[in-house]
């Protein structure tokens, strides 16, 4: 019996044992499942603000002007007048150099000046006794003359032989030889004295370059200012050969200084003039000096390889704690923007791997590039529109300006529907064919005349809004009318008040930020300031805005608004976008390397017929838009959302200015990521190492990943 219970009691106890062990695997596993599940995420805030992108370089602190004095002629420093801080005025004497050799040769030059004088008083005299033999010769030949006639008068009369009258005929002859002998003679006499006079001139001449050199032994001060440096002292020989050597460096203002900043070649297309500076000096830590960038010179400066241009910022130096030399940290605001969406930069470094954003789907439509792509300079061209009812079809009250790019307004359409209508993934395919089978009927329109388009539009529109609420289930197709009556009220509005006169709508993409607008082309964030003060206000008030949102409309606003357009301007700069859309539109027919030169020269003609259109103050306005926007641009990137559920979440998004610290966020109001990228939003900034979500690795390419690890650097063009 106590075998059989030993038997039994050794098979329950492994059963147990066993069970016990299974228990705690379990509870072991589900331990570990939740520790490796919930990753203790860096997160910071989105936050809305100013934002401000600068340019750093490094300068020195110099005078506006400063004069180098040298010495045209050599010898020994004889008096020194000046110090170093002396406060010297234009014409004072601040040195002199030994004048004895000088002094001596003007007493030579004097006395050749004396000499040939002398000379010309001695050829003058010749002249005149020149001029007596003249005179005799003349008088004699008029004797003989005289002598001749009365011989050959009594000749006539047979008084006298003929002999008589042939010796005064030679008598006249050689009477008449000598007269011209003695005029030769005088001729000479005057060249003389006109030589004498040129030795004369020559002999003050070399008097006159004596004196000057005697002069030059006076060293002066050519401007007002202070000696900031002295390189002779006294009896020093200096030697004035092919370059005059240095004696005085002199400031001619103290008050009113610049600093020479040295900017790489990467940021000098974002400084222009007019744009604030900021700078420290060593000297004087934690104190900032404020300044105004005066000019960007254009000669580059190559050290090593490496290709700086040199701005001139200047300052007011009014309490003369600033002295030359001073080495410069200078901070250059290129831009800044007013109440924008911002994002830390630590926060577009992240990368966690296997999570993809949810609005990127490349290939697709309305997909948007992966984290790193370039921002094309341009959007792709549009068909041509002549009224507001293409910029605001499409099926639903989503602008087709950008109807022909995978990013543009159909791409933003599909976003919506998906969103608000929440599709399937079959649904989303079916919405793709129907967005791709369109594409190509809006583009035909613009082989259309104008009476055609409205009503070939209007049948395409029907027709899309057909096909798409074909696809929907019952509750989806009550919510897609209600976006379609939107829609038309939208539009409606539109085309009563918003559209330019003579059925003008917005302006055409392709020219954002590079095709004469010189708006902003940062998404449909427009910046700048406020219009100039100097342009009048319109008779019959500014022209209305466009409705809508995007880059081309605010830009084509921008303008309008800033430069204070009536309707009239406006109406033409609306015309001057209408005729440049199929310029653009032809651009897609060029290869890939002709298109940005292509592009540059028709935004050049659209810059310069805007030109014609404004008044003066409107072209000073203009030129400062098309300025300040040259050197903005967008980028694009990638940041991660920390969900409700405590779950990363990614999105590409578009990315303005930077500050070096945070970064603009581009987010259009009516996309669906607006609902999630606002202020407030808790975005990832770092991943503890050894987190890995769901078992996944928190590291990748450019990521965030292992404890302490520093992010690879910055993905964006900061």
């Amino acid at each position: 019996m106590n075998k059989t219970k030993k038997g039994w009691f050794r098979p329950g106890l492994i059963i147990g044992l066993l069970l016990l062990g299974a228990a705690g695997g379990g509870g072991w596993w589900w331990y570990e499942q939740q520790q490796t599940t919930v990753v203790p995420y860096r997160t910071a805030k989105i936050e809305r603000g100013a934002l401000t992108a600068t340019v750093s370089a490094s300068g020195m602190v110099n005078p506006v002007t400063q004069v180098s004095v040298g010495t045209q002629v050599s010898g020994q420093i004889k008096e020194l007048l000046v110090d170093f801080n002396s406060e010297v005025k234009a014409g004072q004497l601040i040195a002199r150099i030994d004048p004895e050799t000088f002094e001596y040769r003007v007493r030579q030059a004097q006395a050749d000046v004396d000499a040939a004088r002398a000379a010309v008083l001695t050829a003058q005299a010749n002249e005149l006794a020149a001029a007596a033999q003249v005179s005799r010769a003349r008088v004699d030949l008029q004797e003989a003359q005289r002598d001749l006639d009365r011989k050959q008068s009594l000749v006539e009369r047979q008084f006298i032989a003929q002999s008589e009258a042939d010796k005064a005929r030679a008598l006249v002859n050689t009477t008449t030889e000598a007269l011209k002998s003695a005029q030769a003679q005088q001729g000479v006499s005057q060249a003389q004295v006109k030589s004498a006079q040129a030795t004369v001139a020559q002999r003050e001449a070399q008097l006159s370059s004596a004196g000057v050199d005697l002069e030059r032994t006076r060293i002066t001060s050519p401007v007002n200012g202070i000696v900031i440096k002295r390189s002779i002292e006294r009896g020093q020989t200096v030697a004035a050969s092919l370059q005059a050597p240095e004696l005085f460096v002199i400031a001619q203002n103290l008050q009113d200084m610049q600093v020479d900043a040295s900017i790489d070649e990467s940021d000098v297309g974002r400084i222009r003039t007019g744009q604030r500076a900021s700078f420290t000096v060593d000297a004087f830590p934690g104190q900032t000096f404020e300044g105004t960038v005066e000019q960007v010179r254009k000669a580059a400066v190559n050290v090593a390889n490496v290709v700086t241009y040199v701005a001139v910022v200047r300052f007011s130096n009014t309490n003369g704690r600033l002295v030359p030399g001073m080495t410069a940290n200078v901070r250059v605001m290129t831009d800044q923007r007013e109440n924008v969406l911002k994002v830390p930069n630590a926060a577009l470094r992240v990368r966690i791997a296997g999570i993809e954003p949810a609005n990127a789907a490349p290939g697709s439509p309305g997909g948007t590039p992966p984290a790193g792509t370039p921002a094309p300079s341009s959007p792709a061209p549009n068909p041509p529109a002549s009224g507001t009812s293409f910029w605001n079809g499409g099926g639903f009250g989503w602008p087709l300006a950008h109807a022909q790019g995978s990013g543009g307004g159909m791409a933003a359409m599909r976003e919506r529907l998906a969103g608000e209508l929440q599709l399937s993934p079959e649904q989303l395919a079916k919405l793709d064919t129907i967005l791709a089978d369109m594409r190509p009927r809006f583009m035909a329109l613009r082989d259309l005349s104008d009476d055609q388009r409205a009503a070939e539009r209007e049948k395409i529109t029907a027709d899309m809004r057909r096909q798409i609420s074909a696809m929907l289930n019952a509750q989806q197709q009550s919510r897609y009318a209600q976006m379609q009556a939107q829609a038309d009220a939208a539009r409606a509005q539109s085309g009563s008040a918003g559209a330019a006169p003579g059925g003008t709508g917005r302006p055409p993409a392709g020219t954002a930020g590079s095709a004469g607008s010189a708006g902003s082309a940062s998404g449909g964030t427009a910046s700048g300031a406020a219009p100039a003060s100097n342009i009048p206000m319109p008779a019959g008030g500014i022209a209305p805005p466009l409705p809508g949102s995007g880059p081309m409309v605010d830009t084509r606003n921008r303008l309008v608004a800033e430069l204070r357009m009536d309707a009239s301007q406006a109406a033409k700069l609306d015309a001057i976008y209408d005729a440049a859309r199929p310029r653009f539109m032809a651009l897609r027919d060029l290869p890939a390397e002709e298109r940005p030169k292509a592009r540059e020269r028709i935004s050049g003609e659209m810059r310069a017929q805007i030109q014609q259109i404004l008044s003066a103050p409107q072209k000073e306005r203009y030129a400062a838009i098309v300025a300040e926007s040259a050197g903005r641009q967008n980028t694009r990137g990638r940041i991660h959302v920390l969900g409700a559920d405590g779950k990363p979440q990614a999105y590409n998004v578009r990315l303005g200015i930077t500050d070096g610290t945070m970064t603009e966020l581009l987010v259009n109001p009516n996309s669906p990521d607006a609902q999630v990228l606002k202020e407030g939003t808790a975005v990832i900034i770092g991943v503890p190492g050894g987190a890995t979500p769901g078992g996944a690795g928190a590291g990748g390419a450019g990521g965030a990943g292992g404890a302490g690890a520093r992010p690879t650097g910055p993905r964006l063009a900061f």
